[in-house]
C-alpha cells in the first residue's frame, strides 16, 4: 500500500522545494522575469537548459558543478515552483542563501502580485534509514527514525522494526505502520478501553503478533487466552525488539493462562466452530478496513466478512468482538464496513470509538460488535 524511494533509485541527497501562488496575471512577461533570475544562477555557477513546455508557462533546469540540480517552473495559471536537489555534504548555508536570494528576487520582480509563498522542508532520499511513511488516507509523514532495528522477509510479508526517537521501536508490515511502543492507546481501545471485565473469561486473539494485546490481557487474569498468529518471524522480531510492548509473553508459546498458535486463523476458527468451542471475547487484530470501497473488486472485503462470520459463530451469548476500523478520514470505507455488518449470517449490533494512536499521527476508529 505504501512505497518509497530506495538507494537504487536516487543518489544519496536531499531535495528542497518552494512554491508561490499569485494571480493569473502573474507573468505578463515570462522572459523578463526569467532574465531577472539568471544572475542568481550564474553566481552559483549553474547552467540553464530551457525545455519546451508546449505553451504551458516556462520550464528550465539548472545544473551546478557541485552536483546541485534545480527545476524552475512558472505555470501559466500563476503557480511558480522551484525544486533544488543537492548531494549529501553540500554546504547548507550556500543552499539557504540560494533559496533566500531566489525568493527575494521573485518578490521584487513580481512586485505585489504574490499571494502566498511556502518553502517546504528538506526531503532526504536514498538514505540508509527510510523516514517517510504514508498514513492510511495517503498523507506522507516524516518520522524521526534513526535506526533499522530488524528487517526480514517472511513467507507472508516484509517485516521492519524501526526506531523512532519519539515513538520508540515501530513495527512496519509491508510498508504499513502497525504499532509502536508508544501506542498503548491502540491496545487499550481494541480491548474495550477498560470497560470490560476479563477476569475468568475465555479470550481469542486473531493476529496480534507484536504481543501488545496478549501482554495487557494477561494482566487482567483471564481464564485462558488463545492467540492465533500466522507469521512466526513477526513474533521473533517483536520478542527481541518490542519488549516495552509485549513484555515477556512472547518468550514462550505457552504460559499459565495463554497459548500462542502459529497458524492461519481461518482453519483454526472453522475448527473451533465445528467443535462448538466459544469465547467471551474475540479480538481481531489482523487487518484494517480496506481503503477500497468496492467489495466486488477487493478480496480483502470478502476476507473481512469471512473472519466476522466465523468469529461471531465462536462468540458466546453476551460475548463481544473487538476490532480496529480505519482512520476517521476514510468515511466511505468505514461506511462500507458498517454495511457489511448488516450482511452477516446472524444479526449484530455495534458501537464505535475514535482514538488518537500516537505513531499513526491520525485518529483511528475501533468497533465493538455483539450478537443481537
Amino acid at each position: 500500500m505504501k512505497g518509497a524511494s530506495g538507494r537504487g533509485e536516487e543518489e544519496e541527497g536531499s531535495c528542497c522545494t518552494a512554491d508561490m501562488r499569485a494571480s493569473s496575471q502573474l507573468l505578463p512577461d515570462v522572459s523578463a522575469t526569467v532574465r531577472g533570475l539568471q544572475s542568481i544562477f550564474q553566481e552559483q555557477e549553474m547552467t540553464e537548459n530551457v525545455h519546451d513546455s508546449e505553451g504551458h508557462g516556462y520550464l528550465a533546469t539548472f545544473l551546478g558543478k557541485n552536483g546541485r540540480f534545480a527545476i524552475l517552473r512558472m505555470h501559466s495559471h500563476g503557480l511558480v515552483t522551484f525544486d533544488l536537489q543537492c548531494l549529501e555534504g553540500d554546504d547548507v548555508v550556500q543552499v539557504d542563501n540560494l533559496l533566500n536570494a531566489l525568493e527575494k528576487k521573485l518578490k521584487a520582480l513580481l512586485d505585489g502580485k504574490i499571494q502566498r509563498i511556502k518553502r517546504l522542508p528538506v526531503l532526504i532520499r536514498g538514505g540508509d534509514v527510510d523516514r517517510y511513511w504514508p498514513t492510511a488516507d495517503g498523507r506522507l509523514m516524516e518520522y524521526d527514525i534513526d535506526e533499522v532495528v530488524y528487517e526480514k522477509d517472511s513467507a507472508y510479508q516484509n517485516i521492519k522494526i524501526l526506531h523512532s526517537r519519539q515513538f520508540g521501536n515501530m513495527l512496519i508490515l509491508n510498508g504499513d505502520v502497525n504499532l509502536a511502543e508508544s501506542d498503548l492507546p491502540y491496545t487499550q481501545a481494541i480491548m474495550g478501553s477498560g470497560k470490560e471485565h476479563y477476569g475468568g473469561k475465555e479470550v481469542l486473539i486473531l493476529g496480534g503478533g507484536d504481543g501488545g494485546i496478549l501482554h495487557e490481557a494477561v494482566k487482567l487474569k483471564p481464564k485462558m487466552i488463545t492467540m492465533v498468529e500466522i507469521d512466526e518471524l513477526v513474533i521473533d522480531g517483536c520478542r527481541k525488539h518490542m519488549r516495552k510492548t509485549c513484555g515477556n509473553v512472547l518468550d514462550n508459546l505457552k504460559g499459565d493462562c495463554y497459548e500462542i498458535l502459529v497458524q492461519d486463523c481461518v482453519p483454526v476458527l472453522k475448527k473451533f466452530a465445528e467443535q462448538g468451542r466459544t469465547f467471551d471475547y474475540v479480538i481481531n487484530d489482523l487487518t484494517a478496513v480496506p481503503i477500497s470501497t468496492a467489495p466486488e473488486e477487493d478480496s480483502t472485503w470478502e476476507f473481512l466478512r469471512l473472519i466476522l462470520d466465523l468469529s461471531i459463530r465462536v462468540l458466546r451469548p453476551g460475548g463481544k468482538y473487538f476490532t480496529q476500523g480505519n482512520c476517521v478520514n476514510l468515511t466511505d470505507a468505514l461506511c462500507e464496513y458498517e454495511k457489511l455488518l448488516c450482511r452477516l449470517s446472524c444479526k449484530v449490533d455495534f458501537s464505535k470509538e475514535v482514538v488518537c494512536v500516537p505513531s499513526y499521527m491520525e485518529l483511528w476508529v475501533f468497533y465493538t460488535i455483539w450478537k443481537k
